[in-house]
């Protein structure tokens, strides 16, 4: 039961990021999938860096420290770039960057969570299709980047000469 908490806070937690941010989805996709990637090269060195502050070593600290390298470059980008206007977008926005981060959080995380119980199912769904869940999400947010408007495109008019 402690594992399914653990993932219900995960995931209200980055849900709620995102909506509060209300930075728009495409960019943030893209930033999850740097950050997997960059926890692909950097993983085993995550316990590394966290022995050095003290933390014991073990699969549970590379667990940690590869699911926070997944998320450092879309932490860093819910602070710059472009926003939602409406409450529908924040909440479609926030949803698939919390079911993207999720697919992404998922390999770290099958290391050290073993869920029985009430949301084993749904766990062990979204680690079967984990690859399909990534791979919808990033063509939404290349949706989502070709639905964005630049602020100086909108105010410039073009004539013609």
């Amino acid at each position: 039961m402690e594992t399914f908490i653990i993932c219900i806070i995960t995931v209200v937690a980055l849900f709620a990021a995102a909506f509060i941010a209300k930075r728009r989805f495409g960019l943030l996709g893209f930033a999850l999938a740097a950050g997997s990637i960059l926890s692909g090269i950097w993983g085993y060195d995550a316990g590394l860096i966290a022995g050095f502050f003290s933390i014991p070593s073990g699969l549970t600290t590379t667990a940690v420290g590869s699911a926070l390298i997944v998320l450092l470059p879309a932490v860093v980008l819910l602070f710059h770039g472009d926003t939602y206007k409406t409450l529908v977008g924040r909440i479609t926005g926030a949803s698939l960057f919390t079911l993207l981060a999720t697919a992404f959080l998922i390999e770290p995380q099958s290391h050290v969570l073993m869920p029985h119980g009430f949301g084993a199912n749904v766990y062990k769904w979204l680690v079967d299709n984990r690859t399909m869940v990534i791979g919808a999400g990033l063509i939404a947010a290349v949706v989502d980047l070709f639905l964005t408007k630049s602020a100086n495109f909108i105010g410039k008019q073009h004539k013609k000469h």
